[in-house]
């Protein structure tokens, strides 16, 4: 089956780090649990999901135009942990030489960079996934397009088609942002409309499916406290609608047999063998359900039960 497998970088880096020991380095004291945690995973999910082509995408340290929109945003977010920051490098290198295609877009984040990336070969392909911790990115999930979350660890997952978001938020993926402007969310640091939490949300945007049309209606809404406070916080309303919107149209026009994947590169053993990480190599290399060149076996019934 034909497989775009998107993964947001930093997510899943932040998701390897915390997820296991911080314990793990090389006899020197050089931190490698972020390294040996992000490969095992991305290893789980090619073998699971059997993916033909990848790209790993990254945020940059240039302010994005949301943070130029609200400068406060994901300001509360903890600092980075000192001994992280350095496997990140590493990681990217390593990445490079295993010969995974990785995407950076200064002023965008990588949700943005993955939106685009999902919207223009989701025609091309059997499927795309995505790969993040990330809840925002479930507004790109379609009828070919999944999220897989990770649920313990890093080896444990979740996957997200339409019908999942609808039943545990209650509104299509296409209404996510319309949801997060109203209920807010900590994470990125806003809180929109004060008074409404996600259940008001969700009760909102049953009659009105998205924030324009709210707004434009307000008058017509019953509850007089729903009413005052959309009034009172429109502007941010319909501002944070705009942080919450992934982007699909930024200007990426890899070919596609760039993000062709057909196992790891050779070179990613020696970078490994660096960070004394053996038993990754192992694993990575000499199962014999590794990924090394194997060709992917078409499923005789393509619905959309089957493409898990």
């Amino acid at each position: 089956m034909k497989t775009l497998l998107l993964i947001d970088g930093h997510a899943m880096i932040h998701r390897a780090f915390h997820a296991l020991p911080s314990t793990l380095s090389t006899k020197s004291g050089e931190p490698t649990g972020a390294i040996y945690g992000f490969f095992l995973m991305l290893q789980k999910v090619i073998g699971d999901f059997r993916p033909t082509h990848i790209v790993v995408a990254f945020d940059t340290p240039k302010p994005t135009f949301r943070k130029k929109l609200f400068k406060e945003y994901q300001a509360k977010r903890p600092a980075m942990d000192v001994t992280l920051r350095p496997q990140i490098p590493c990681i990217k290198e390593l990445l490079d030489q295993g010969g995974i295609k990785r995407i950076e877009m200064p002023g965008f984040e990588a949700d943005d960079v993955i939106g685009t990336l999902a919207e223009k070969n989701k025609i091309n392909f059997d499927r795309v996934l995505i790969l993040t911790g990330d809840r925002d990115l479930l507004q790109l999930t379609d009828k070919n397009v999944f999220l897989i979350a990770p649920k313990r660890g890093v080896t444990n997952f979740d996957l997200f088609t339409p019908h999942e978001v609808e039943d545990k938020f209650g509104v299509t993926p296409e209404h996510i942002p319309d949801y997060k402007a109203l209920a807010g969310d900590s994470s990125d640091n806003y809180n929109t409309a004060k008074g409404i939490g996600p259940k008001t949300a969700r009760a909102l945007l049953t009659d009105h499916k998205t924030i324009e049309d709210l707004l434009d209606h307000v008058a017509t809404i019953e509850n007089q406290r729903w009413r005052s406070i959309l009034i009172e916080y429109e502007d941010k309303i319909r501002l944070f609608k705009k942080i919450a919107t992934i982007l699909r149209d930024l200007d990426i026009n890899e070919p596609e047999s760039q993000l062709k994947f057909e196992g790891f590169a050779h070179e990613l053993k020696n970078g490994l063998k660096k960070f004394e990480l053996f038993s990754l190599i192992n694993k990575l290399f000499n199962q014999p359900n590794d990924q090394q060149k194997q060709p992917s076996k078409k499923p005789e019934n393509t619905q959309q039960i089957n493409l898990f």
